[in-house]
């Protein structure tokens, strides 16, 4: 099982091959993980970066995605614990690093201050570290 977020699964979703990557693991992220890849997508669209058509069929993959939602009940809690363990201000990010503590399984990002941020929990890793 991988906790995926947004960084990743926003040029995922842009891609010809798709998660196809990431093999036949079970992939899972936090509700926010929706909310910042359509944000990301429709910004992207908003400067320019992206036409139109492509916004679009990238936001149906996401829409298609094979990612289960999942928020246990204690996301909230672990979320702001881990803000506080990391010295975060805010717990956008720590919803994703909760979430695969929470389940026991390792978060995958493209973004590099969350991965340095959370380096020294020891499962939030890169794409080449599958």
């Amino acid at each position: 099982m991988l906790v995926l977020d947004a960084a990743l699964v926003v040029p995922t979703c842009a891609a010809a091959s798709g998660f196809d990557f990431l093999g036949d693991s079970d992939l899972i992220a936090p509700p926010i993980m929706w909310s910042e890849a359509r944000s990301t997508l429709h910004a992207a669209l908003w400067r320019g970066e992206l036409n139109a058509t492509h916004a679009w069929a990238s936001h149906e993959r996401l829409v298609e995605a094979p990612i289960a939602l999942r928020s246990p009940r204690r996301l909230g809690e672990e979320a702001w614990r881990v803000a506080e363990e990391l010295g975060w201000a805010r717990t956008y990010d720590a919803e994703y690093v909760a979430l695969a503590r929470l389940v026991g399984c390792r978060l995958v990002t493209l973004d590099g201050r969350l991965r340095r941020g959370a380096d020294r929990l020891g499962f939030v890793i890169g794409p080449n570290e599958l």
